[in-house]
């Protein structure tokens, strides 16, 4: 069985990676995880006959999971490469790794299904449907903003860890300040004594930010977002399109319609207003993204508290464009890094706009 830590080093001497001490600290409780994961007996299916049920109540013993990762730390530090590399090393079929914002997304569409067959406690058939096909859920990206995914998180992971799953999660705050000064955060404080119960909580402390240190491919950010950006981004439209026509592109998301103003194929072109100004959620940027190999973006201004709103949106529709690896050509107010100075929403983005330097590599979305 291979380890993290021959994976982690074996891709330095390729000079895939560079060698970073903070990263390799981490490694040894990477390591363990995945030993424990070798050494913990899967679950036992589920028995669900009337003799099991009137010998058992109907209900299963928990079953044993190896203890979980919960990796944070500032942007650009190599939380996500870490967590691939367990996903790698782990020698299971039951794994997956997925945005934390997606899988949120995927258990309230879920519960949506179970209540309308009547039932009432609706998270308990949700994640046992989880723990069925999966030992090992790798997180990406845990925060905590919305208050449904808040009302509800704390129960769905209690029962993920009875049923026998071990999660890695990453994050760009301690537990403490997920959904820091949330509507009713007293009633999510419970969670957080979950994570640290069956999770080790290891902060990545590294002086350097990865992401800054890539090499950058032809433009594809422009500032200010004046006519000279608007005539380059015009140019890459041609250049991209061809001579052909484009037509509105109308996504069906949950029976709402998502329109973007132009697209050609999987290329679509359109405003900061036309994609973040709408009432539109994670489910709907996710179908965006899905539908897309490259999008350009006009006139992202200066966000603050005073277009709050519509900033979250941005950081949500950054996050599925990353995922879904989609390039992105776009015009803004000033570089990402001085996008989002300072207010309410500005730490969040320090996440996105070391994403989107990423995202400016001369590879990024091509393979």
């Amino acid at each position: 069985m291979v380890t993290v830590s021959e994976l982690y080093e074996a891709r330095v001497r390729a000079g895939q990676l560079a060698p970073d001490a903070a990263q390799r600290g981490v490694l040894p409780a990477l390591d363990r995880l995945v030993r424990d994961l070798v050494a913990t007996p899967a679950p036992a299916p589920q028995k669900t006959g009337w003799l099991s049920k009137l010998i058992g109540g109907g209900q299963s013993a928990p079953a044993a999971a190896a203890k979980g990762v919960y990796l944070w730390g500032g942007v650009g530090r190599g939380k996500s490469m870490l967590m691939d590399l367990v996903m790698e090393a782990a020698p299971l079929s039951q794994k997956r790794r997925v945005h934390f914002h997606e899988f949120m997304q995927e258990v309230q569409a879920a519960l949506e299904g179970v209540r309308k067959t009547g039932q009432q406690d609706a998270v308990r058939p949700v994640a046992k449907s989880i723990a069925q096909n999966t030992r090992l859920l790798c997180f990406d990206e845990m925060q905590i903003t919305d208050i449904a995914d808040a009302m509800i998180v704390g129960r769905l992971f209690q029962i993920l860890f009875e049923e026998g799953v071990t999660t890695v999660t990453t994050s760009n705050r301690v537990p403490e300040d997920l959904y820091k000064n949330g509507l009713n955060r007293q009633l999510f404080v419970p969670f957080i004594g979950l994570l640290r119960e069956k999770m080790d909580v290891i902060e990545l402390v590294s002086a350097t930010d990865h992401r800054q240190n890539r090499d950058e491919g032809e433009q594809v950010w422009f500032s200010p977002a004046d006519s000279i950006a608007r005539g380059h981004l015009d140019r890459i439209w041609r250049e991209e399109t061809g001579t052909a026509e484009s037509t509105p592109l109308v996504l069906e998301v949950k029976g709402r319609k998502v329109e973007l103003p132009q697209h050609v194929g999987r290329i679509a072109r359109a405003s900061f207003w036309d994609l973040c100004a709408k009432p539109l959620g994670p489910a709907d940027y996710l179908a965006v993204a899905e539908a897309l190999d490259l999008l350009l973006i006009d006139s992202i201004p200066r966000l603050s508290q005073s277009n709050y709103n519509e900033a979250k949106r941005f950081v949500t529709l950054i996050d599925a464009l990353y995922e879904a690896k989609v390039r992105l050509i776009a015009s803004g107010a000033d570089n990402p890094e001085r996008l989002y100075a300072e207010g309410e929403g500005a730490f969040e983005f320090e996440r996105t706009a070391s994403r989107l330097r990423e995202m400016r590599d001369a590879d990024w979305g091509r393979g």
